[in-house]
């Protein structure tokens, strides 16, 4: 059996295992299915001071880094410890998975949903917005950040 027939056999088997204890099933975020408001609303968040999503580039970040340490006053090796993939609304449930456009994954990490901004940003980037605590690993947490959006 394939790998990607093995993924959808193991999708459906948890999706009914969810509706047999009657936990609630949601669609997935428009922004993880609609590209353009997803570049929206990513775009924004590069741009707005407030959140400044980033490196672009994380093989090349320029002076990234350097100025989330001075807005946060910590060091550069601080700084690069806070990421998207450690963040408490990264979401990368196995539902969420479910929600990405395919193969999400890369040397450098992982494509998951932000729930404080509404779109796909990967776990090597980080924002000002940044807390602690993820990232969202189960389904409930994914439905609860969901149902208070």
């Amino acid at each position: 059996m394939s790998s990607e027939i093995r993924r959808i056999k193991s999708i459906l088997i948890e999706r009914n295992n969810r509706k047999m204890i009657g936990e609630q099933e949601m669609d997935c975020p428009d922004a993880s299915k609609n590209l353009e408001l997803n570049t929206i609303n990513r775009n924004k968040s590069i741009e707005a001071d407030y959140i400044k999503y980033g490196p672009l580039n994380v093989d090349e970040p320029g002076d990234y880094w350097e100025n989330l340490a001075k807005h946060w006053d910590t060091t550069e090796k601080a700084a690069k410890k806070s990421l998207c993939g450690n963040c408490v609304a990264f979401d990368i449930s196995p539902r969420m998975e479910e929600c990405m456009p395919g193969v999400t994954s890369d040397e450098d990490g992982k494509l998951g949903y932000c729930w404080m901004h509404n779109f796909k940003c990967h776990s090597a980037r980080t924002c000002y917005t940044w807390a602690k605590g993820g990232p969202i690993t189960k389904d409930n947490v994914s439905h609860d950040w969901q149902s208070r959006k």
